[in-house]
């Protein structure tokens, strides 16, 4: 699938065919587009395949979907992610394990689990809120992103690049025979773009840090130092030594992030307390 053509209907089979002409082309449409700040209309456009899931075939909620972009797009893109990826190391705490180099999913259950076994050891209590968001990728607000990466320092050039990008991308759907029409993408960062996770990791530090996350009685202590979350991408966890601090750490959260846009998927986000805990309303 990763093979499969985009919206301009060039194989990637064409690239290698051609070799050193095509690097030339490329390395001229490249330069015009970080001069101008101008994409080629192709490049904007996606094509959407639904693979279905499980579950009722007529219901769009289990359907998946596999977006393909343009190949002659991914060289400018990989451009910007290595300029992008110096303002994220910058910005992005230890806590986001999120599509970084040499962290993964495996250090963040490998890092709770070493809490849960130390609270074990102490005797103490420790709270997790495991917290899910609905189609989070899907609700980034593009004019708040711009606003995001300005706050954050990304240079207004880089910027400009991806505010156009974004501004008139289109997509089609092929279910299987056939195209849709064309339609315009208003929300949500690129399916099948790499700079998308970059984006959203940006997204999502910026009103993690607006909840108080950092005030020194809120989460657990280790080693002198003060964790109340981890993170991979929107995959949020919370945790903290009493219920009250919890719910107060999750209700922040739930408030700052629906200003951005992003909702709690309430049925998939969990409690897992070690100690007695009482019921929550945590929707209304």
């Amino acid at each position: 699938m990763n093979k499969a053509s985009g919206g301009d209907g060039i194989p990637v089979e064409l690239f290698q065919i051609l070799k050193d002409d095509a690097v030339k082309v490329q390395h001229s449409i490249c330069q015009q587009n970080w001069k101008t700040q101008q994409w080629p209309k192709d490049w904007k456009r996606s094509v959407f395949n639904p693979i279905s899931k499980k579950g009722n075939a007529k219901e769009c909620s289990n359907y998946c979907t596999i977006a393909l972009i343009s190949h002659a797009s991914k060289v400018m893109l990989k451009i910007l992610q290595a300029r992008l990826q110096q303002y994220m190391n910058r910005e992005l705490p230890d806590v986001q394990a999120g599509f970084r180099k040499g962290r993964g999913t495996r250090d963040q259950v490998a890092n709770i689990c070493w809490i849960i076994e130390k609270a074990r050891e102490f005797q103490k209590n420790i709270y997790f809120c495991f917290i899910d968001y609905a189609k989070a990728f899907d609700c980034v607000d593009h004019n708040k992103l711009w606003k995001i990466l300005k706050e954050m320092g990304i240079p207004d050039h880089l910027t400009c690049l991806l505010r156009n990008l974004y501004a008139g991308q289109e997509a089609t759907v092929r279910p299987g025979h056939g195209t849709t029409d064309w339609f315009q993408i208003g929300k949500g960062v690129r399916q099948g773009c790499i700079l998308s996770p970059c984006l959203f990791n940006l997204y999502a530090e910026y009103f993690m840090r607006n909840p108080g996350l950092e005030e020194a009685q809120a989460g657990i202590k280790i080693a002198g130092r003060n964790i109340n979350n981890l993170r991979y991408a929107d995959d949020t966890t919370l945790m903290a030594e009493s219920e009250e601090v919890l719910k107060s750490l999750l209700m922040k959260v739930k408030e700052e992030s629906e200003k951005v846009g992003l909702k709690l998927n309430i049925q998939k986000t969990k409690i897992m307390p070690s100690g007695p805990i009482t019921s929550w309303q945590i929707d209304g």
